[in-house]
C-alpha cells in the first residue's frame, strides 16, 4: 500500500529551507523508515529567489533517487510550494513579509524551469487576482490548494470553482466557522468535493474537532498530513513545537503515527487508512 505525504516541511533535524540535496534525501530516508513510501517536499513561502534554491535542491534529490534507487527512503514525487500567494493576517508559522502579490508575473518568476515537479501550490483565494491566478495554475495542471487564508465561505467557493482541489491543514491559519459565517473552514467540511488536509496529532486540532471532521466530512476527501519540520523526531512533545512565540511551528508526527493514533482514538481503521493512501493518490491524479 502506497502511504503518500503531500505536505511535509522536512523531519529529524533536516527541512526543505536548503540548498543541500542531501538533507532532502536525509528527509526522504527518515520518513521511509516510518514507513511513508511517498513524499511531496513543501517549500516554506519566502523571497522567491530563496524558493528556487529550495526548489533546486528538491530536483537534485529527485534526480538521485532515480539513479540510485534508494531502499528504504520516501519516493519524493514533486514539490509542494506553501505560498507566496498567502494572507499576512492568517501567516501562521511563515513569514508574512515573504507575501506577494497574485500574478502570473511573480508565478513564472517562482516556477520557471521547474513546471514539470511543482505538485501542488498553496494560495489565499480572497486575496487581490488570487481568482485569476488560481484558474491559470489549474489549466497548467498545477493542484491548487487554499490556505493561509481569512476567506469567506463564497470566497472559498469561488476559490474552488476556479479550480481549485484542496484545502491546506484546516482550521489551522485560516478563518474558523461562525455560525453566521462558515469561511473557508465550514466551505472545506461542507463541500462534498473539495480535500482537506488534516493535522492529525496531539496539537493541531482538538480531538473531537477531529472526531467532527471525519464524521461530516465526505471521507474520500480527507487526507492526512504530517506538515512536520526540522525539529520533529520520533518521540514526545508534551506541548507540541512551537517558536518563540508560542505558535506552533509544524506537525509532531509522520502520517504513519498520526494515523495510527486516530485508529486508537476509535476512529474507523479503513477510513484513516485510506486517509494516508488511496485519497492523497486520487488528490495527486486530479488534474
Amino acid at each position: 500500500m502506497k502511504i503518500i505525504d503531500v505536505h511535509t516541511h522536512g523531519i529529524g533535524g533536516f527541512d526543505t529551507a536548503t540548498t543541500s540535496e542531501d538533507h532532502i534525501l536525509s528527509i526522504a530516508q527518515i520518513h521511509g523508515s516510518h514507513d511513508v513510501t511517498d513524499i511531496i517536499p513543501t517549500v516554506y513561502s519566502s523571497a522567491i529567489e530563496t524558493m528556487r534554491e529550495n526548489m533546486l535542491a528538491i530536483r537534485s534529490a529527485m534526480e538521485e533517487q532515480q539513479q540510485e534507487a534508494e531502499s528504504g527512503a520516501s519516493r519524493i514525487i514533486g514539490i509542494h510550494l506553501e505560498g507566496p500567494f498567502l494572507n499576512p493576517t492568517k501567516c501562521g508559522a511563515l513569514a508574512a513579509r515573504s507575501f506577494m502579490q497574485a500574478n502570473e508575473y511573480n508565478l513564472k518568476k517562482l516556477i520557471d524551469g521547474f513546471e514539470d515537479i511543482v505538485k501542488i501550490i498553496t494560495i489565499a483565494p480572497e486575496m487581490e487576482r488570487s481568482v485569476k491566478l488560481i484558474k491559470r495554475m489549474a489549466d497548467m495542471g498545477i493542484i491548487v490548494s487554499m490556505g493561509h487564508s481569512d476567506a469567506t465561505y463564497a470566497e472559498a467557493e469561488e476559490g474552488f470553482n476556479a479550480g481549485a482541489r484542496g484545502i491546506v491543514h484546516i482550521f489551522n491559519a485560516m478563518q474558523g466557522v461562525h455560525h453566521r459565517e462558515p469561511g473557508i473552514a465550514g466551505f472545506g467540511l461542507t463541500n462534498k468535493d473539495i480535500y482537506i488536509e488534516v493535522i492529525a496529532d496531539p496539537f493541531h486540532l482538538h480531538e473531537e474537532i477531529i472526531k467532527l471532521i471525519f464524521a461530516a466530512k465526505n471521507p474520500d476527501r480527507i487526507i492526512i498530513i504530517s506538515d512536520t519540520g526540522k525539529s520533529a523526531k520520533t518521540g514526545s512533545y508534551p506541548n507540541g513545537i512551537k517558536n518563540r512565540e508560542n505558535r506552533l511551528v509544524g506537525g509532531s508526527m509522520t502520517i504513519q503515527e498520526s494515523s495510527e493514533r486516530l485508529i486508537r482514538m476509535g476512529l474507523d481503521k479503513d477510513i484513516i487508512l485510506k486517509a494516508i493512501s488511496e485519497n492523497p493518490e486520487r488528490y495527486l491524479e486530479a488534474n
